[in-house]
């Protein structure tokens, strides 16, 4: 006869509440003590936490439409960041870069000064969370080294949680990447790789000038026409609502030859696009991009149903959507 085991005691396993449970191997025990392997209790949710995609991630953040424009639409462009508390000792300063050399996701300088950068992959689904994890490792990482990439543990803080939230968001847009390099020593010491993607990221650079007369808005050159993109702040549901009522009225343009062609979505905020002549500036959409910003204010204020002329100019607004993230 096989012999009995020892009955259970009723003396289990300490509980463990939810914040206090260890990450382990997918197949090893539940440390909470259910008796059931990791990636079937505890582990699904951590496991959800790690993909879920953060539609909106730059949300509550000063300045989130300027944030989504740096990411999706410009490319040079940098930001003096606050911290929540101050900057520690040692860093001087804290810089938001569109990109950087090599696509490192940060930067620490010689001077202890930190670089983060933006336009980076996601591990987690929710750039602010993966991003608030290389800005930690930046804040400690040795100076004069970059911060490498990594899977971001699930539960960390997000830029919510590290920012001065009442701090201001002011991008200042380059011609290039020479922000990269700061001074004329530094060029000099830079390694070829990093002089060589200085080089081609100054190649693919579109001229980009940020208007000053409205929030986000951003006018670029390309050798058949410019453009004018605009991150809006606005539900999009009511946004296009909006434009097509001013697209019907025929005041949708910002001035000759000009026309409203589209808008981009990305991180849950509408991009309207304008198409520009080829020699329209930034300074020369300056006035009509304002005057449009006071008839878009009426637009959104009005809540009538649409006409059926407005519908179509909808439809038509709407199929020429395109999602960038």
């Amino acid at each position: 006869m096989a012999k009995k085991r020892p009955a259970a005691t009723t003396a289990a396993k300490p509980q463990l509440k939810d914040g206090e449970i260890p990450v382990v191997g997918a197949r090893e025990p539940c440390p909470c003590g259910s008796g059931r392997r990791y990636k079937a209790c505890h582990g699904r949710a951590a496991a959800h936490v790690g993909t879920e995609l953060v539609q909106r991630p730059f949300a509550g953040l000063p300045g989130e439409c300027d944030w989504v424009a740096l990411r999706e639409l410009v490319p040079a462009a940098t930001v003096e960041l606050s911290l929540k508390g101050g900057l520690p000792e040692g860093v001087p300063s804290v810089t938001l870069a569109t990109v950087l050399p090599m696509a490192w996701p940060a930067l620490r300088r010689e001077d202890g000064s930190v670089l983060l950068g933006l336009q980076n992959e996601s591990s987690t689904g929710d750039l602010a969370r993966d991003m608030a994890d290389t800005l930690e490792r930046a804040l400690t990482t040795e100076p004069g080294n970059p911060v490498p990439a990594r899977k971001v543990p699930a539960g960390g803080p997000r830029l919510q949680d590290l920012l001065d939230l009442d701090g201001v968001f002011e991008p200042e847009v380059h011609t290039g990447f020479e922000f990269w390099i700061p001074d004329a020593e530094s060029a000099q010491s830079a390694s070829p790789e990093v002089a060589a993607s200085l080089e081609r990221a100054n190649a693919a650079a579109i001229p980009t000038v940020k208007l000053t007369g409205v929030d986000a808005a951003y006018w670029c050159e390309t050798p058949d026409k410019n453009h004018l993109r605009w991150v809006m702040p606005h539900p999009e549901e009511k946004l296009l609502d909006a434009l097509a009522r001013l697209h019907a009225a025929g005041e949708s343009s910002l001035g000759d030859g000009t026309r409203l062609v589209g808008s981009f979505r990305a991180h849950g905020l509408m991009v309207p696009v304008w198409d520009l002549p080829t020699g329209v500036s930034a300074k020369d959409v300056e006035k009509p991009a304002a005057a449009l910003a006071e008839r878009l204010a009426k637009a959104l204020a009005n809540d009538a149903p649409l006409t059926a002329e407005e519908r179509r100019a909808r439809g038509g607004l709407t199929n020429r959507q395109v999602t960038l993230s």
